[in-house]
């Protein structure tokens, strides 16, 4: 499975994964494009509400398994099969007892938890009744993303992409279905959202039940030390994921004490649906990654790795310099899906978006540099790229350059955010050695 030049491994492993997690944005732009045709603007917002606790729960599986994958791959890479299953099972406790609290938790504290994550007066009904399918479903949400990122792991990237698409085709459908024939109104579109996750688990168990590779389900006893190893090795990702969701409330922020007004947080709503599918272009290879290099780790192939790692910069580098091509030539037609009668906001997203998305093409090779350095676990490397392009960079440049260069300044700091980081990232690999050098295996460290 692991045979074979980068190019080739590279589309057994980051292709798949990439088409998956793009199905499943562009079913979430879908369903607001469904949402906003169908039921207006009250319904946009009170579901807008549901997102922030949305991409928590994206953010901690995604933690979850890319901890557990970096692990379990190292020793599956060392032929330790039995601590492999051990560690599967331990993420999936986790991430079980996750999905519980929230579900009993949710649905116990409901119209405050609307509350808190911005429902207005006039909009809490709908919102609740939307947060309601969102919490009692997290359990789905949790393992979909869990059980695919351990497909992957055990040698079956395909099916954790053919379950991602049969989730998110399944949420269109049901979009249309719930709220065009039925007219459920926004609770039809919270349970098509809430039921896309559950076919792909349905899709996933079967590999795991029936013990069709080296993970499966099995009794075990639990060691904090191993759930806390999961956790320790997710950070980065965990941050590079709920990082969207940080810039996204920064920006808005910004752009409102910058007098933009209603039109300037309209066109970065729909800036950020095109920022979605880049970074899920980004995202998705860089997960599909992670068990070859976490492998390479393990077997001590370094140099598979870094010429693994030097094919899919290229790559990367190449589909964000694409995407800024097509985004700059071609982004009208996106924004027009949106607001097809509004051109003075189409105009609008169209010139801000070129600053917006000039030093996109960086922001891949950053999180390419994340998961690299994930696999041998250097994780201090891995949580310093995701912080300071998401947590520290942007909110700085975001006070500093909009005072001293004008308002037109907010746009561009997410690239220059990139930029900066990407040459910190340089920087260490020129003037630092390469991070599997001078470090045992884990092959060679169960020797000793």
């Amino acid at each position: 499975m692991y045979e074979g030049k980068p190019p080739a491994l590279f589309f057994r492993f980051a292709v798949p994964q990439m088409i998956g997690l793009l199905f499943n944005s562009v079913y979430t732009i879908v369903d607001g494009i469904f949402i906003g045709n169908r039921l207006g603007r009250e319904a946009m917002a009170a579901a807008a509400v549901a997102v922030p606790l949305i991409e928590i729960l994206i953010s901690v599986a995604i933690a979850a398994g890319s901890g557990a994958g970096v692990l379990i791959a190292a020793r599956l890479g060392s032929e330790d099969r039995a601590g492999a299953r051990k560690l599967f099972n331990t993420a999936v406790w986790m991430l079980g007892l996750a999905g519980v609290l929230t579900a009993v938790l949710g649905n116990l504290f409901l119209i405050p938890l609307a509350r808190l994550l911005g429902a207005t007066p006039e909009i809490l009904e709908p919102a609740a009744g939307y947060l309601w399918f969102i919490v009692t479903f997290a359990p789905f949400q949790l393992f979909s993303f869990l059980l695919g990122g351990m497909a992957r792991n055990d040698g079956r990237p395909k099916l954790a992409m053919t379950a991602m698409i049969l989730g998110a085709g399944s949420n269109i459908v049901l979009d249309y279905l719930f709220m065009y024939p039925l007219n459920m109104g926004i609770r039809g579109a919270a349970l098509a959202t809430a039921l896309g996750p559950v076919f792909s688990v349905l899709l996933l168990l079967p590999h795991f039940l029936r013990k069709r590779g080296a993970l499966y389900f099995a009794p075990f006893r639990p060691r904090l030390a191993d759930g806390r190893d999961i956790l320790v090795c997710g950070v980065p990702s965990f941050i590079m994921e709920f990082s969207i969701g940080i810039v996204t409330f920064l920006y808005n922020l910004a752009i409102a004490q910058c007098g933009y007004g209603e039109l300037g947080l309209a066109a970065y709503l729909v800036i950020g649906y095109l920022m979605l599918i880049i970074l899920t272009l980004f995202l998705g290879m860089a997960e599909g990654l992670q068990p070859v290099f976490s492998r390479f780790m393990a077997t001590g192939e370094r140099d598979r790795g870094l010429a693994m790692r030097r094919f899919s910069t290229k790559v990367f580098l190449g589909v964000g310099l694409a995407g800024c091509a097509l985004i700059f030539f071609g982004s009208r037609w996106f924004f027009l899906l949106f607001a097809p009668e509004d051109p003075e906001l189409v105009a609008f997203a169209v010139e801000q978006s070129v600053p917006y998305f000039c030093g996109f093409f960086l922001t891949g090779f950053n999180i390419l540099m994340i998961s690299f350095w994930q696999a041998p676990r250097r994780t201090e490397q891995a949580l310093a790229v995701s912080l300071l392009r998401s947590v520290i960079l942007p909110p700085a440049l975001l006070l500093a350059l909009p005072p001293l260069l004008g308002r037109e300044a907010l746009w561009p700091c997410q690239s220059a955010a990139d930029a900066i980081t990407a040459f910190f990232v340089i920087f260490a690999l020129v003037f630092r050695k390469e991070p599997w050098y001078n470090r045992p295996t884990l092959r060679e460290s169960m020797e000793k």
